[in-house]
């Protein structure tokens, strides 16, 4: 199944707790559209062995995500912004950076209660994909960085998500505001929508099951 193309360059900013499913989301999602996977945790992971979380290693983190962002819209590829964008500066500022590009700007908020969030965490799994670098918190922590957390405001543009859904669910609720917005097509969408096959109510192999053979032909009158 072919990826979508936005009908212009886009960066997709996320917001959410710890543990809303940002990343597992953001991954699939780039294997739904034809855009770029930016994620923080990974660069953080990959450059330091030890990861500090401090301001310094920040700003390397954030400097690599936005030159990286920056040539791919700048090249017409759509990027997924991975890191909360959990305050309103901060997601001014990418919002001007996507202006700037001239690319356009989507913020999706994953919402998940506190508690189905905090049970993700402690279960995560390193062996996991996306487990691999997320950040580890226990309850203190969590509570204190969401503490610094700034919901988007109603005069922010956003798209709202369960984190609790399936992706197929999620992708639907996104994809429909995407075409509400213009950046894809009603064809790209039926295109890239599996269209289920035919059920055969007949085994086709009689020995999987017994079958009145004198049945098998229906006439309705």
């Amino acid at each position: 199944m072919s990826k979508i193309q936005l009908t212009k360059p886009t960066l997709i900013m996320l917001y959410g707790y710890p543990g809303a499913g940002k990343t597992h989301f953001a991954r699939q999602l780039c294997e739904t559209i034809s855009a770029a996977h930016i994620q923080s945790d990974r660069i953080r992971g990959e450059l330091f062995e030890a990861p500090r979380y401090d301001k310094r290693e920040n700003e390397i983190v954030m400097h690599l995500m936005d030159y990286m962002a920056e040539e791919f819209l700048n090249s017409g590829i759509s990027v997924v912004y991975d890191v909360n964008a959990m305050r309103v500066g901060q997601r001014r500022a990418l919002r001007d950076f996507a202006r700037k590009a001239k690319a356009v700007h989507v913020l999706i908020w994953l919402q998940i209660d506190q508690g189905s969030a905090i049970q993700r965490i402690v279960k995560r799994d390193r062996r996991k994909m996306d487990d691999k670098y997320a950040a580890a918190y226990t309850k203190k922590e969590f509570q204190e960085y969401i503490s610094g957390m700034q919901n988007p405001a109603q005069t922010e543009d956003y798209i709202v998500i369960s984190g609790k859904h399936t992706f197929n669910t999620q992708r639907n609720a996104v994809l429909k505001r995407l075409y509400e917005l213009g950046m894809i097509s009603a064809e790209s969408i039926t295109s890239s929508v599996v269209k289920p096959e035919l059920v055969n109510l007949i085994p086709k192999n009689p020995a999987a099951g017994r079958v009145d053979m004198s049945r098998r032909n229906i006439v309705i009158r």
